[in-house]
């Protein structure tokens, strides 16, 4: 094992641009999964990739939001019928919000030895929440993918078809089940291919194989991600020239000139930062009914999420002999996600590609991080180039990601007894109701099942 490398400040430098410049489409599909206004995904990245890059111990590991962060967020908080409700804006609060509130959960969690504990839960349950989430993720991307009005043309031509009425019963009788509805909506939009918007689907069906082929066919000196970049600069040139009729990511705003602050009256830094009362008096207690279950959620939210940094850190250890510390990479998940809070971000949480790419780049420390952090946050008023940016394209980047793991789980597939049962139990609870919900069902099928096989050896041997 080759060990922690050598710290070289050029290679974190280079490294750190190489990761701003593949990571952003990702950034901006990310913010679409959440559920609110594409350009916050690169408002809102810096701060917290900065926050977690002074605080974790590892040279590699990259931290945002991901599929998994921005699906549960969203499904905790219902975001589809919130900014119908109330509005983007104010939803994107809430979502601050409870990004404080599961930072402070995470650090909580570590206090109290949660980090050795996340390591004891079985790999039934993380393969199949990871199964599950991943089908919520395809789920979520593929309106964007399909439908010139995304999510809400899709969601119309259900309510006028044969299936409108178990959605409707499902959402009076179980609202925990979102992702019934959100599943029954995929497989809807699938089998019924004439209800597509043609150009959209075209490009969403394109730019999908070709992020997920091109890698094998560009030269070897190009970092990954090259593919996703090469995609969505073609998509956006598309959308230029042509009356592209389908979702785009927008106008984005920009900063006002006397947002921000100064760093030793010397540096100033163009983050807006929110006010601590603005996101505590956001109605996200009475979102979740009181606070006991606002903390329940969050501490739920903040141990799923630790799996994720778990199974990054547990990989560079085996591969490359780097040593981690469970309870410091929880409180830095929590220092990450309050970063997140104050500047408007959904939770953030390990990513295992972009940390990947972090590796392959030549990454030597966590300098890396940092650079990435100030590139995204001194380049965001450049960052308008992406404005005409097709949300079929980032559809492609996100389903792309995951689409092999949800067609063929090979963990899933591999398990026999009582671990397929929990395996593919955890999974279908996951992608029927929420991550949270579907988590604690395998983690009761785990228990409950190794109980009862347990004492059925007992019960063999003694009567042996």
């Amino acid at each position: 094992m080759a060990g922690r490398p050598e710290f070289n400040p050029v290679r974190d430098v280079i490294s750190g641009i190489i990761m701003a410049a593949t990571s952003v489409p990702q950034l901006v599909a990310y913010a679409e999964t959440t559920g609110y206004a594409s350009y916050r995904g690169l408002a809102t990245a810096g701060p917290s990739l900065f926050a977690w890059g002074l605080s974790t111990g590892s040279p590699f590991m990259s931290c945002g939001v991901t599929s998994i962060t921005a699906l549960m967020a969203k499904t905790d908080l219902d975001g589809d019928s919130y900014v119908a409700e109330h509005g983007e804006a104010e939803y994107a609060r809430i979502v601050a919000a409870y990004s404080l509130y599961i930072g402070l959960a995470s650090i909580l969690l570590a206090v109290v030895g949660f980090g050795k504990l996340a390591q004891s839960v079985p790999k039934n349950v993380r393969s199949g929440f990871k199964w599950g989430c991943a089908v919520g993720v395809v789920a979520s991307a593929v309106p964007n993918g399909l439908f010139a009005g995304g999510s809400r043309q899709l969601k119309a031509a259900v309510a006028k078809s044969a299936v409108s009425g178990l959605v409707k019963s499902v959402k009076e009788n179980l609202p925990m089940c979102t992702g019934f509805v959100n599943v029954t909506n995929l497989i809807y939009a699938l089998v019924n291919p004439f209800n597509w918007s043609v150009i959209p689907a075209v490009l969403f069906l394109l730019s999908t194989v070709f992020v997920m082929k091109a890698g094998k066919y560009l030269p070897k000196s190009c970092p990954p991600g090259t593919e996703v970049i090469i995609c969505c600069a073609v998509a956006t040139l598309f959308s230029m020239k042509t009356d592209y009729p389908g979702g785009v990511v927008g106008e984005i705003p920009s900063l006002d000139a006397d947002a921000g602050f100064d760093v030793f009256g010397i540096i100033k830094v163009p983050v807006e930062v929110l006010d601590y009362k603005y996101l505590m008096d956001a109605p996200i207690v009475e979102k979740f009914g009181s606070v006991a279950t606002l903390m329940l959620s969050a501490s739920l939210f903040a141990a799923v999420n630790f799996l994720s940094i778990m199974g990054i850190a547990s990989g560079f250890e085996a591969e490359n002999g780097i040593a981690w510390s469970a309870p410091r990479e929880l409180v830095a998940q929590g220092i990450a996600c309050i970063a997140a809070a104050f500047t408007g971000s959904a939770p953030v949480s390990g990513s295992m590609s972009r940390s990947l790419v972090s590796r392959m780049a030549g990454t030597t420390s966590q300098l890396s991080c940092l650079v990435t952090a100030l590139v995204w946050i001194y380049l965001l008023p450049y960052m308008s180039i992406m404005s005409p940016t097709p949300k079929a394209c980032l559809s492609a980047v996100i389903v792309s990601a995951v689409i092999k793991s949800v067609v063929y789980p090979k963990d899933l597939m591999n398990f026999k007894g009582t671990d397929l049962i929990v395996g593919w139990g955890t999974g279908i609870a996951t992608c029927l109701t929420s991550p949270t919900i579907g988590f604690g069902v395998g983690l009761i099928m785990a228990i409950v099942l190794g109980f009862v096989s347990g004492s059925g050896k007992d019960g063999k041997k003694k009567t042996a």
